[in-house]
């Protein structure tokens, strides 16, 4: 499909170079393929978009799996406003909770519950099995060579 539409632009305005759209619009796909393939078993035990992505940042950051609401914004790549959101959700659930720092009363930090952490606990080994096998027409060398690039991509784009 993307081969078709440069294919079209080469053919309409052959002064311009649209081969940038297959990397572009594949990248954009694949994410939003890979994103339908991975959410089926989030939403079945009502996780909202990206909700597990603060179980797993909480729970990455070790005992006592806590951390400021601008340290998770950090480890999630999305504002304090989609965190916010997402957090609440997760208190609603009883797998988050919200307690006052001990150098300032007014701060917050994120906590996960015992519940939250069973629940991650439970779910991380699937999730990984799951995009393993999506992953799964690439070899390891494959994935390695595709991580960097991307690596190196994202980078370039955040400078």
């Amino acid at each position: 499909m993307v081969a078709g539409v440069v294919e079209q632009w080469a053919r309409e305005r052959p002064d311009l170079d649209p081969s940038p759209l297959l990397v572009s619009a594949r990248i954009t796909r694949v994410a939003h393929l890979l994103d339908t393939a991975l959410r089926p078993p989030f939403a079945a035990v009502g996780l909202g978009n990206g909700d597990f992505d603060v179980l797993t940042a909480l729970r990455r950051a070790g005992a006592p799996h806590a951390l400021r609401p601008v340290e998770l914004s950090h480890q999630m790549l999305v504002t304090t406003g989609a965190v916010t959101k997402r957090v609440d959700r997760l208190v609603a659930q009883g797998y988050v909770d919200r307690e006052a720092t001990a150098d300032d009363g007014r701060g917050k930090l994120i906590r996960l519950t015992a519940s939250g952490l069973d629940l991650v606990d439970r779910m991380i080994g699937d999730h990984l099995a799951n995009l393993d096998a999506l992953l799964g027409v690439l070899s390891t060398s494959e994935r390695g060579r595709l991580a960097g690039l991307l690596g190196r991509l994202a980078l370039s784009l955040e400078e």
